[in-house]
């Protein structure tokens, strides 16, 4: 990946139209083009330059007509680059679209499938997408290790092995204590706390875990081909950047400094991927520090999304939308407009992720008919029989079980006693250790047609 094309020089275009051309470029300045193309999209530069301008516009003179547009309608953040110029953004019509279909479908109940509605399924959706943001988003950092290996080592709760496996420990930890603080103000004591969590174990020099970089730290972010793509603000001036990010979090905005909750979380996301505060982990905390303030400002849905497993399908896509930002007038508009249109995916796939687990504890379910088992299951052991039709040899334990699930280990354990019983032969208990283990046979779709029936 390249720094994207710096555009051209607006006040020579304006120059140049104004000396060839006044009526036009009066026209121009009115604003009249939007800001936006005709299909409402946003553009930057290094795309609009490749479009086919409208008639009677040089491409130079369209960026002209779209840049000022823009200007008109937008509005400064209280933040400042690394040259004392301010951040901007501003809100189109799409956008509006989106933020608009997100309330509906983020912070109310209306169209929540019932799984995560419902107090005795709630638990095991919200400890999968923890698993699931914490694998992902760990990824996106480099961590190797495979999905299934990561979730198998945060079930057991087995000691992570490598940095890779701490990462994801790290991160699962992280968004268990975004959910214990999503009610309290934001300090910078509490980022160091998230970073602290973020990074324990995995840095070169542990003492910089929570604690911002010093001024000898000469951080860069590089592309795969080693070109720097951002140098962020000197350290002198972070614990200044810090207290002005949590002063924005905190203000409660109204009438006509209102700020939507959820571009108010993107801008944070934004500010500390941008500052880079700490000499590693940066990312991760940006993307935990987003989740704590829409859950604070009620878009519960948002603990059920893995926002990074989307980012991490098309990762140059979230670095351009920072390059973008940075190239164009600290307009975070970009940046603004790929965040929302991740979260309206996630929260699709989040859909999809459970209209497909609802249709597979249909069919273990259905295998029960007719036999003593017939409606006696809860949803976690049709879940875990679902899962061990397609492991056979698969090791249950109970702790396993309790972690996925989210309840007692006294819930967990009668859950598998029960599957293993005489009288529900499914799983094979053994001993392991001090405790039992649960083999999901390799016979075990045999051995549900040999249950008595009613």
């Amino acid at each position: 990946m390249k720094i994207p094309l710096s555009p051209p020089d607006r006040k020579a275009t304006l120059e140049n139209l104004l000396r060839q051309d006044p009526e036009k470029a009066i026209k121009m300045m009115l604003g009249r083009q939007g800001s936006t193309d005709e299909k409402g999209r946003y553009f930057h530069w290094d795309k609009v330059r490749y479009l086919q301008p409208p008639e009677g516009l040089s491409s130079e003179e369209y960026w002209l007509a779209l840049k000022l547009s823009r200007q008109n309608q937008s509005k400064t953040l209280p933040f400042l680059d690394k040259h004392g110029k301010p951040f901007q953004y501003l809100v189109t019509d799409n956008m509006y679209e989106i933020l608009h279909w997100l309330d509906q479908n983020a912070s109310g109940i209306i169209k929540a499938s019932q799984s995560i509605t419902n107090p005795s399924t709630r638990e095991t959706y919200l400890v999968n997408s923890l698993m699931e943001e914490a694998i992902n988003s760990s990824q996106i950092e480099g961590a190797a290790t495979t999905r299934e290996v990561a979730k198998e080592m945060l079930r057991e709760g087995r000691h992570p092995r490598d940095y890779s496996e701490q990462m994801i420990v790290n991160n699962y930890r992280a968004m268990q204590f975004i959910r214990e603080i999503s009610d309290e103000l934001l300090t910078k004591e509490m980022i160091f706390e998230v970073h602290r969590i973020l990074t324990e174990g995995t840095l070169e020099d542990p003492e910089n875990a929570g604690r911002l970089r010093d001024p000898e730290n000469k951080i860069h972010v590089f592309s795969a081909e080693q070109e720097i793509l951002h140098t962020p603000p000197a350290a002198e001036e972070l614990t200044v950047r810090l207290e002005r990010l949590c002063d924005f979090a905190n203000r409660k905005d109204e009438g006509k400094d209102f700020l939507h909750p959820l571009l108010k979380a993107i801008v944070l996301h934004f500010m500390i991927g941008f500052d880079h505060p700490f000499v590693d982990g940066n990312g991760r905390t940006a993307r935990a520090l987003f989740y704590w303030y829409a859950l604070r400002h009620g878009y519960w849905l948002l603990e059920f999304l893995s926002i990074s497993a989307v980012i991490k399908e098309a990762p140059q896509k979230y670095v351009l939308a920072y390059l973008h930002t940075e190239t164009d007038d600290n307009d975070l508009t970009y940046f603004l407009i790929h965040q929302l249109e991740t979260i309206k995916k996630a929260i699709e796939k989040l859909h999809e992720y459970l209209a497909r687990k609802a249709g597979e504890m249909e069919n273990a379910e259905r295998l029960l008919d007719y036999t003593v088992l017939q409606g006696t299951l809860n949803h976690r052991q049709l879940a875990l029989l679902d899962h061990a039709l397609k492991h056979p040899g698969y090791l249950y334990t109970i702790e396993g079980h309790r972690n996925s699930h989210g309840v007692s280990y006294q819930t967990a354990r009668t859950d598998l006693l029960n599957l293993s019983s005489e009288k529900t032969p499914l799983l094979r208990r053994r001993k392991q250790g001090n405790a039992f283990a649960f083999v999901a046979p390799v016979d075990l779709r045999a051995a549900l047609k040999k249950l008595p029936r009613r």
